[in-house]
Protein backbone atom coordinates (compact mmCIF):
# COMPACT_ATOMS: atom_id res chain seq x y z
CA UNK A 1 0.00 0.00 0.00
CA UNK A 2 1.60 3.78 -1.05
CA UNK A 3 1.98 6.27 2.18
CA UNK A 4 1.91 9.67 0.86
CA UNK A 5 4.55 11.84 2.31
CA UNK A 6 4.41 12.99 5.46
CA UNK A 7 1.59 10.67 6.84
CA UNK A 8 2.83 8.43 8.99
CA UNK A 9 1.56 4.61 8.46
CA UNK A 10 -0.50 2.66 11.59
CA UNK A 11 1.68 0.95 13.73
CA UNK A 12 1.29 -2.76 13.23
CA UNK A 13 1.86 -5.50 15.62
CA UNK A 14 5.35 -6.50 16.39
CA UNK A 15 7.11 -8.81 13.94
CA UNK A 16 7.33 -12.03 16.40
CA UNK A 17 11.30 -13.32 16.51
CA UNK A 18 11.53 -16.73 14.56
CA UNK A 19 12.16 -19.72 16.91
CA UNK A 20 16.09 -21.09 16.99
CA UNK A 21 15.91 -24.19 15.08
CA UNK A 22 15.43 -26.95 17.39
CA UNK A 23 17.75 -30.27 17.43
CA UNK A 24 15.33 -33.29 16.01
CA UNK A 25 17.41 -35.64 18.24
CA UNK A 26 18.46 -35.37 22.10
CA UNK A 27 21.66 -35.71 23.09
CA UNK A 28 22.61 -39.19 23.50
CA UNK A 29 25.34 -38.14 25.48
CA UNK A 30 23.17 -37.24 28.69
CA UNK A 31 20.34 -39.76 28.21
CA UNK A 32 23.28 -42.56 28.50
CA UNK A 33 24.61 -41.07 31.52
CA UNK A 34 21.00 -40.79 32.99
CA UNK A 35 20.71 -44.34 32.64
CA UNK A 36 24.32 -45.29 33.57
CA UNK A 37 23.02 -43.52 36.51
CA UNK A 38 20.37 -45.53 37.76
CA UNK A 39 22.98 -48.47 37.57
CA UNK A 40 25.91 -47.75 39.01
CA UNK A 41 24.54 -45.62 41.77
CA UNK A 42 22.71 -48.68 43.21
CA UNK A 43 25.29 -51.34 42.35
CA UNK A 44 28.00 -49.06 43.87
CA UNK A 45 26.16 -49.49 47.37
CA UNK A 46 25.63 -53.16 46.82
CA UNK A 47 29.24 -53.44 46.29
CA UNK A 48 29.98 -51.20 49.29
CA UNK A 49 27.66 -53.16 51.68
CA UNK A 50 28.85 -56.28 50.74
CA UNK A 51 32.51 -55.61 51.09
CA UNK A 52 31.52 -53.99 54.61
CA UNK A 53 29.71 -57.25 56.45
CA UNK A 54 32.73 -59.28 54.56
CA UNK A 55 34.70 -57.39 56.34
CA UNK A 56 33.03 -57.65 59.83
CA UNK A 57 32.92 -61.08 59.09
CA UNK A 58 36.48 -61.69 58.09
CA UNK A 59 37.38 -59.92 61.07
CA UNK A 60 35.12 -61.41 63.33
CA UNK A 61 36.33 -64.84 62.34
CA UNK A 62 39.95 -64.26 62.69
CA UNK A 63 39.56 -62.54 66.08
CA UNK A 64 37.71 -65.91 67.40
CA UNK A 65 41.64 -67.30 66.83
CA UNK A 66 43.33 -64.20 68.31
CA UNK A 67 44.79 -63.43 64.62
CA UNK A 68 44.56 -59.68 64.02
CA UNK A 69 42.69 -59.18 60.69
CA UNK A 70 44.82 -56.48 59.60
CA UNK A 71 48.11 -58.67 59.85
CA UNK A 72 46.21 -60.78 57.32
CA UNK A 73 46.11 -57.82 54.22
CA UNK A 74 43.09 -59.49 52.63
CA UNK A 75 42.02 -57.87 49.12
CA UNK A 76 38.52 -56.44 48.41
CA UNK A 77 38.15 -59.73 46.30
CA UNK A 78 38.34 -61.50 49.57
CA UNK A 79 36.16 -59.72 51.31
CA UNK A 80 33.49 -59.70 48.73
CA UNK A 81 33.82 -63.25 48.54
CA UNK A 82 33.03 -63.85 52.40
CA UNK A 83 30.16 -61.52 52.14
CA UNK A 84 27.64 -63.78 50.19
CA UNK A 85 27.42 -66.78 52.76
CA UNK A 86 27.00 -64.34 56.11
CA UNK A 87 24.25 -62.10 54.69
CA UNK A 88 22.08 -64.50 52.43
CA UNK A 89 20.42 -65.82 55.90
CA UNK A 90 19.36 -62.87 57.44
CA UNK A 91 18.76 -60.79 54.02
CA UNK A 92 16.11 -64.03 53.22
CA UNK A 93 14.55 -63.73 56.51
CA UNK A 94 13.98 -59.71 56.22
CA UNK A 95 12.76 -60.21 52.36
CA UNK A 96 10.28 -62.92 54.00
CA UNK A 97 9.23 -60.70 56.78
CA UNK A 98 8.91 -57.67 54.32
CA UNK A 99 6.51 -59.25 51.86
CA UNK A 100 4.42 -60.22 54.78
CA UNK A 101 4.22 -57.35 56.58
CA UNK A 102 3.52 -55.39 52.98
CA UNK A 103 1.02 -57.80 52.28
CA UNK A 104 -0.89 -57.79 55.44
CA UNK A 105 -0.58 -53.64 55.89
CA UNK A 106 -1.15 -53.44 51.92
CA UNK A 107 -5.24 -55.49 52.78
CA UNK A 108 -5.59 -53.23 55.89
CA UNK A 109 -5.00 -50.08 53.42
CA UNK A 110 -7.50 -51.67 50.82
CA UNK A 111 -10.30 -52.05 53.78
CA UNK A 112 -9.67 -48.49 54.96
CA UNK A 113 -10.27 -47.03 51.91
CA UNK A 114 -13.74 -48.74 51.35
CA UNK A 115 -16.48 -46.01 51.53
CA UNK A 116 -18.06 -44.44 54.98
CA UNK A 117 -14.45 -45.95 56.79
CA UNK A 118 -12.97 -42.66 56.93
CA UNK A 119 -13.60 -42.40 60.50
CA UNK A 120 -12.22 -46.25 61.10
CA UNK A 121 -9.28 -45.05 58.84
CA UNK A 122 -8.31 -42.14 60.58
CA UNK A 123 -8.24 -43.99 64.09
CA UNK A 124 -6.36 -46.96 63.06
CA UNK A 125 -4.05 -45.12 61.68
CA UNK A 126 -3.50 -42.77 64.70
CA UNK A 127 -2.93 -46.09 66.51
CA UNK A 128 -0.26 -47.46 64.42
CA UNK A 129 1.52 -43.93 64.56
CA UNK A 130 1.16 -44.48 68.35
CA UNK A 131 1.74 -48.19 68.71
CA UNK A 132 4.62 -47.68 66.45
CA UNK A 133 6.45 -44.94 67.85
CA UNK A 134 6.00 -46.82 71.52
CA UNK A 135 7.34 -49.85 70.16
CA UNK A 136 10.63 -47.85 68.76
CA UNK A 137 11.40 -46.37 71.82
CA UNK A 138 10.87 -49.51 74.09
CA UNK A 139 13.51 -51.05 71.76
CA UNK A 140 15.88 -48.63 72.05
CA UNK A 141 17.11 -49.24 75.58
CA UNK A 142 16.94 -53.23 74.60
CA UNK A 143 18.96 -52.33 71.27
CA UNK A 144 21.37 -50.62 73.45
CA UNK A 145 21.58 -52.99 75.89
CA UNK A 146 20.52 -50.56 78.91
CA UNK A 147 19.92 -52.70 82.44
CA UNK A 148 16.50 -52.69 82.80
CA UNK A 149 14.13 -55.43 83.07
CA UNK A 150 13.81 -57.65 80.20
CA UNK A 151 11.26 -59.76 79.38
CA UNK A 152 12.69 -61.47 76.81
CA UNK A 153 14.21 -65.33 77.35
CA UNK A 154 17.83 -65.38 78.24
CA UNK A 155 19.39 -66.74 74.87
CA UNK A 156 21.18 -65.16 71.96
CA UNK A 157 18.09 -64.23 69.83
CA UNK A 158 15.78 -62.85 72.72
CA UNK A 159 18.71 -60.56 73.91
CA UNK A 160 20.49 -59.10 70.50
CA UNK A 161 18.30 -59.26 67.69
CA UNK A 162 14.08 -59.34 69.25
CA UNK A 163 14.91 -55.69 70.15
CA UNK A 164 16.40 -54.89 66.59
CA UNK A 165 13.09 -56.13 64.80
CA UNK A 166 11.09 -54.43 67.41
CA UNK A 167 12.52 -50.93 66.83
CA UNK A 168 12.14 -52.18 63.12
CA UNK A 169 8.18 -52.73 63.27
CA UNK A 170 7.38 -50.00 65.17
CA UNK A 171 9.30 -47.62 62.17
CA UNK A 172 7.25 -49.54 59.74
CA UNK A 173 4.12 -49.26 61.25
CA UNK A 174 4.86 -45.78 62.79
CA UNK A 175 6.03 -44.60 58.55
CA UNK A 176 2.63 -46.19 57.37
CA UNK A 177 0.52 -44.15 59.18
CA UNK A 178 2.65 -41.12 57.79
CA UNK A 179 1.85 -42.37 54.29
CA UNK A 180 -1.78 -42.98 54.79
CA UNK A 181 -1.88 -38.90 56.32
CA UNK A 182 -0.25 -37.51 53.28
CA UNK A 183 -2.69 -39.95 50.83
CA UNK A 184 -5.43 -38.30 51.98
CA UNK A 185 -4.02 -34.82 52.27
CA UNK A 186 -3.40 -35.31 48.83
CA UNK A 187 -7.29 -36.05 48.08
CA UNK A 188 -8.54 -33.67 50.55
CA UNK A 189 -7.05 -30.65 48.93
CA UNK A 190 -9.76 -28.31 51.02
CA UNK A 191 -8.01 -28.80 54.18
CA UNK A 192 -4.71 -29.27 53.41
CA UNK A 193 -2.15 -27.72 55.41
CA UNK A 194 1.42 -26.89 53.51
CA UNK A 195 3.58 -26.89 56.80
CA UNK A 196 1.88 -29.36 57.70
CA UNK A 197 2.51 -31.60 55.35
CA UNK A 198 6.17 -30.65 55.19
CA UNK A 199 6.34 -32.18 58.54
CA UNK A 200 4.76 -34.96 58.39
CA UNK A 201 7.30 -35.70 55.02
CA UNK A 202 9.82 -35.34 57.17
CA UNK A 203 9.03 -37.65 59.92
CA UNK A 204 8.54 -39.78 57.21
CA UNK A 205 11.56 -40.07 56.21
CA UNK A 206 13.09 -39.70 60.17
CA UNK A 207 11.17 -43.37 60.12
CA UNK A 208 12.52 -44.70 56.78
CA UNK A 209 15.98 -43.06 58.54
CA UNK A 210 15.67 -45.49 61.86
CA UNK A 211 14.25 -48.56 60.19
CA UNK A 212 17.33 -48.51 57.61
CA UNK A 213 19.30 -47.41 60.57
CA UNK A 214 18.44 -50.46 62.85
CA UNK A 215 18.50 -53.50 60.38
CA UNK A 216 22.11 -52.24 59.13
CA UNK A 217 22.52 -52.44 63.19
CA UNK A 218 21.19 -55.89 63.43
CA UNK A 219 23.22 -57.11 59.64
CA UNK A 220 26.10 -56.02 61.07
CA UNK A 221 25.72 -57.57 65.14
CA UNK A 222 24.40 -60.98 62.82
CA UNK A 223 27.12 -61.08 60.49
CA UNK A 224 29.76 -60.38 63.73
CA UNK A 225 28.01 -63.66 65.71
CA UNK A 226 28.45 -65.68 62.37
CA UNK A 227 32.32 -65.23 62.04
CA UNK A 228 32.56 -66.20 65.77
CA UNK A 229 30.34 -68.92 65.05
CA UNK A 230 31.89 -70.75 62.07
CA UNK A 231 35.57 -70.08 64.04
CA UNK A 232 33.86 -72.16 66.92
CA UNK A 233 32.55 -74.76 64.33
CA UNK A 234 36.20 -75.01 62.86
CA UNK A 235 37.46 -75.54 65.91
CA UNK A 236 35.53 -78.47 67.16
CA UNK A 237 35.38 -79.84 63.73
CA UNK A 238 39.59 -79.84 64.02
CA UNK A 239 39.70 -77.78 61.03
CA UNK A 240 38.52 -80.17 58.72
CA UNK A 241 38.73 -77.60 56.08
CA UNK A 242 41.92 -76.11 56.14
CA UNK A 243 45.14 -77.38 54.45
CA UNK A 244 47.18 -79.67 56.64
CA UNK A 245 51.15 -78.76 56.37
CA UNK A 246 54.06 -80.74 57.58
CA UNK A 247 56.38 -77.96 59.51
CA UNK A 248 60.41 -78.40 58.55
CA UNK A 249 62.85 -76.05 61.26
CA UNK A 250 66.55 -75.21 61.49
CA UNK A 251 65.68 -75.31 65.37
CA UNK A 252 63.75 -77.11 67.92
CA UNK A 253 60.27 -75.15 67.88
CA UNK A 254 58.82 -74.37 71.26
CA UNK A 255 54.84 -74.13 71.23
CA UNK A 256 52.00 -76.14 73.16
CA UNK A 257 49.68 -77.02 70.61
CA UNK A 258 48.01 -80.56 70.97
CA UNK A 259 48.96 -83.84 69.51
CA UNK A 260 51.71 -82.28 66.88
CA UNK A 261 53.94 -85.17 66.30
CA UNK A 262 57.43 -84.23 66.36
CA UNK A 263 59.99 -85.98 64.29
CA UNK A 264 63.87 -85.58 63.57
CA UNK A 265 64.32 -86.12 60.35
CA UNK A 266 68.87 -85.60 60.29
CA UNK A 267 70.21 -84.47 57.46
CA UNK A 268 67.40 -85.93 54.68
CA UNK A 269 66.11 -82.27 54.70
CA UNK A 270 69.22 -80.03 54.70
CA UNK A 271 69.37 -77.54 57.79
CA UNK A 272 65.44 -78.75 57.86
CA UNK A 273 65.75 -81.73 60.34
CA UNK A 274 63.24 -81.08 62.53
CA UNK A 275 59.98 -81.94 61.34
CA UNK A 276 56.17 -81.64 62.80
CA UNK A 277 53.00 -82.86 61.73
CA UNK A 278 49.81 -82.39 62.71
CA UNK A 279 49.71 -78.70 62.12
CA UNK A 280 46.70 -77.02 60.06
CA UNK A 281 46.94 -73.45 58.41
CA UNK A 282 44.82 -71.32 59.28
CA UNK A 283 45.92 -68.17 57.42
CA UNK A 284 48.54 -66.75 55.75
CA UNK A 285 50.21 -63.27 55.90
CA UNK A 286 52.77 -61.52 54.48
CA UNK A 287 55.02 -62.24 57.18
CA UNK A 288 53.71 -65.27 59.33
CA UNK A 289 52.11 -68.57 58.92
CA UNK A 290 49.34 -68.98 61.55
CA UNK A 291 48.88 -72.73 62.29
CA UNK A 292 46.49 -74.79 64.53
CA UNK A 293 46.48 -78.18 65.70
CA UNK A 294 43.62 -80.35 64.09
CA UNK A 295 43.41 -82.13 67.68
CA UNK A 296 42.66 -78.98 69.68
CA UNK A 297 39.23 -78.16 70.60
CA UNK A 298 37.61 -74.58 72.07
CA UNK A 299 38.84 -74.95 75.45
CA UNK A 300 42.29 -75.72 74.89
CA UNK A 301 42.59 -74.39 71.12
CA UNK A 302 45.60 -71.86 70.64
CA UNK A 303 47.35 -70.24 67.83
CA UNK A 304 50.94 -70.60 66.73
CA UNK A 305 52.92 -68.10 64.84
CA UNK A 306 55.82 -68.40 62.88
CA UNK A 307 57.94 -66.55 60.68
CA UNK A 308 58.07 -66.58 57.17
CA UNK A 309 61.42 -66.22 56.93
CA UNK A 310 64.53 -69.00 56.49
CA UNK A 311 64.45 -70.61 59.83
CA UNK A 312 61.38 -72.44 58.91
CA UNK A 313 59.67 -74.18 55.54
CA UNK A 314 56.21 -74.97 55.14
CA UNK A 315 54.63 -77.90 53.15
CA UNK A 316 51.25 -77.99 51.80
CA UNK A 317 49.78 -81.20 51.79
CA UNK A 318 46.90 -83.35 50.94
CA UNK A 319 43.77 -83.15 53.03
CA UNK A 320 43.83 -86.87 53.21
CA UNK A 321 47.05 -86.13 55.37
CA UNK A 322 47.05 -85.45 58.67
Amino acid sequence: MHVPRGEKSAPGPAAEPEPEPRSATPPKVSSFLGKAAYVVGPGTAVIGLLYYFGSVYTDAYYASFGVPPADLQLSVQAYLAKSPDAVFGPVWFLLVCGLVVLLVLGRIGHVLARPGNERRRRTVCWWFLGVGLVMAMLGFPLFFGYRIPNPLPASWWGTEYVPILVVALGATLAFYAVQQRLQRSAVDSARRDETAERMWAAGGALLIGLLAMSLFFGMTRYVADSGQTDAWRAIEGGHAGSLPVVVYSRIPLTHDAKDIAYRDVGTAKGPYRHQYTGFRLLAKSPSRFYLVSYASRYADHLTVVLPDDDTVRVELTSPAVT
